[in-house]
């Protein structure tokens, strides 16, 4: 069964409200504080495993000859962090705002439930195009993404799209975790092309191409 959504579909008369820029300093600040964990925790092993630096070496854990961990592996850590925060985050604001409803019945209901009520909660706007083929993967595309939509091109159009990439993982993990929270176990690839929009796929257990 499909929610009936009134004006406000996460009204709670409990609830206690702050400025949404919180929420966009939030999303900023993630990505780098993510990165930042991940070459202290990086190090920290390099050092370890060594033994701790010995006296007269030359070597740098950060120097051009030898990092603590190659740029992939730090994306991959960076990415598990961040996938995992907002899987939590999903999760938890579902439970929250659906408590008092029933139970979808069809997945189609959930990601339009997904599209409409839980983005404008969290993005404050609804997903601007959903596309399906009917046998387990939905395309959710949002032309203004709010936490791209102040990113600079300065540097390049390229290379931005780089920078854009990682600041789709809390919001993957959010759409994760929400699904999971309605019984749909399902991946979410997420990816920018041009900014701010971004798109992302869901992929549910058993899905065909």
């Amino acid at each position: 069964m499909s929610f009936d959504s009134p004006s406000t579909p996460y009204s709670d008369p409990t609830a206690t409200y702050l400025n949404s820029a919180c929420l966009d300093f939030l999303l900023i600040e993630l990505v780098p504080m993510a990165y930042r964990i991940a070459a202290d925790l990086a190090a920290r092993e390099e050092e370890w495993t060594r033994g701790g630096t010995a006296a007269g070496d030359t070597g740098s854990l950060t120097g051009k000859g030898e990092s603590a961990v190659d740029e992939e592996e730090t994306r991959e850590a960076v990415f598990f962090r961040l996938e995992m925060l907002g899987y939590r985050v999903g999760l938890g604001v579902v439970e929250r705002f659906s408590r008092d409803k029933p139970r979808f019945t069809d997945t189609l209901d959930v990601i339009k439930f997904l599209c409409k009520d839980l983005w404008t909660l969290v993005f404050r706007k609804q997903i601007d195009n959903l596309k399906t083929n009917h046998r387990g993967i939905y395309v959710l595309t949002d032309n203004t993404f709010k936490p791209l939509s102040r990113m600079s091109l300065e540097k390049g159009q390229e290379n931005t799209l780089s920078r854009a990439q990682p600041f789709l993982f809390f919001p993957a993990g959010i759409i994760r975790g929400a699904l999971a929270s309605m019984g749909i176990n399902a991946t979410v690839q997420a990816e920018t092309s041009a900014l701010p929009g971004a798109t992302f796929q869901i992929r549910t257990v058993g899905a065909k191409p």
